[in-house]
């Protein structure tokens, strides 16, 4: 099977000449091994904690474990074995001077960064590996992403059994990483909250609704939402404030990192199936925010992804915040751009930013500041 190229690679060669450590988080099967062993496996041991009679390993004697492992190593899924990170600042610090020492990976987020903040900062040069993202993908694939997803394996079988492995993909993450970063009470009340969600991107969350649908608390649909967050399933998008005044709505929007999981989810099969769903225009939307986001992350670009709406009816769909400049992005599911489309970019547009509207027609010359897009151009940028 030919291996694809991420995105990502250049930045990976980079930090593994500036940093002792180098961090690399993102869902299980987004392609974080694969993409390692590719690039690493000539000068570097790889190590997984997934092999429990690794994780034993090191347990019976830690010091001997490091001994063995103490130099050009990737460490997979490193948040199974917590402690190890006091022994990996040790290594590091009795030689600051060796950069590339440590490669470390996991699928936890939230619990990744706890032992980082706590052992390795200053140390370790962080990055995430999502799924494939659109220019990622062979070209053939790129349209069935959206109804399908874009986890690297999928992609390769063509999308055969594309509903076993989500079923698979959602149990195993339920049985595994959620009893690991929690102690969830009804593993099917939280499936529940799985499956509302999907029905509800690109909303925004209402936590009463979702509680009062589940029939658990508020404080309980908080943490679970925390937990699909650390395990990279959704993201949510927050409003954006800065210079518009407050009277704006609070609430962040829910999105999923994977399409292919909405429409397991949704038992949506095909396209056609997609575009029935009177949800449609959200999938759209979540498809083109979420290969934003892998855009963002996997360039290191360090800006931040908002929406605006307020009371009174002006909403964008998403404003990436480059510290420097805004971009604005307003996503239509339609083939036919209408001028009204660009009415809230056009209102909040100020002095050397841009805006883009993206559908699913054919570039239209718009404007200066302004750009009408095929989705698929502005993606492939």
């Amino acid at each position: 099977m030919p291996y694809i190229h991420r995105i990502a690679e250049p930045i990976i060669k980079q930090y593994l000449s500036s940093f002792p450590v180098v961090g690399i988080t993102g869902p299980r099967q987004s392609g974080k091994s694969t993409m390692l062993q590719h690039l690493l496996s000539k000068k570097y041991r790889y190590v997984t904690f997934d092999d429990y009679r690794v994780a034993e390993e090191y347990h019976k004697d830690p010091a001997a474990f490091m001994d063995k492992f103490n130099d050009a190593v990737v460490f997979d899924e490193v948040q199974i074995v917590p402690d190890i990170f006091s022994h990996i600042k040790l290594a590091v610090d009795r030689d600051r001077q060796r950069y590339g020492k440590f490669v470390l990976t996991g699928s936890s987020q939230f619990a990744f960064m706890k032992y980082v903040s706590e052992s390795l900062a200053g140390r370790i040069g962080l990055l995430t590996l999502l799924p494939f993202q659109y220019s990622e993908l062979p070209a053939r694939r790129r349209t069935s992403s959206i109804v399908f997803g874009s986890y690297p394996e999928l992609v390769m079988r063509n999308y055969r059994e594309s509903k076993g492995w989500y079923s698979s993909y959602l149990e195993t993450y339920l049985s595994r990483d959620v009893r690991s970063l929690s102690n969830i009470g009804d593993i099917r009340e939280f499936r529940q909250c799985i499956g509302l969600l999907a029905a509800r991107v690109g909303q925004i969350v209402n936590y009463s609704d979702l509680s009062r649908d589940i029939g658990v608390s508020v404080p309980t649909i908080k943490q679970w939402i925390s937990i699909l967050e650390a395990s990279y399933v959704i993201f949510l998008v927050r409003p954006y404030f800065k210079n518009f005044g407050k009277r704006i709505i609070k609430s962040p929007k829910v999105y999923f990192y994977d399409t292919g999981l909405i429409s397991y989810l949704l038992g949506i099969d095909d396209a056609e199936a997609m575009q029935r769903n009177h949800h449609y225009g959200n999938l759209f939307e979540n498809y083109i925010i979420s290969e934003i986001a892998k855009k963002e992350l996997h360039t290191k670009s360090h800006s931040e992804l908002y929406y605006f709406r307020t009371n009174h009816g002006v909403e964008v769909d998403l404003i990436i915040d480059r510290r420097n400049t805004l971009e604005y992005v307003e996503v239509k599911s339609t083939k036919t751009f209408r001028p009204e489309m660009a009415n809230s970019i056009r209102q909040l547009l100020r002095k050397g930013e841009k805006g883009f509207v993206l559908y699913q027609g054919k570039d239209i010359p718009f404007g200066k500041d302004i750009f009408v897009l095929k989705y698929s151009k502005y993606l492939s940028r």
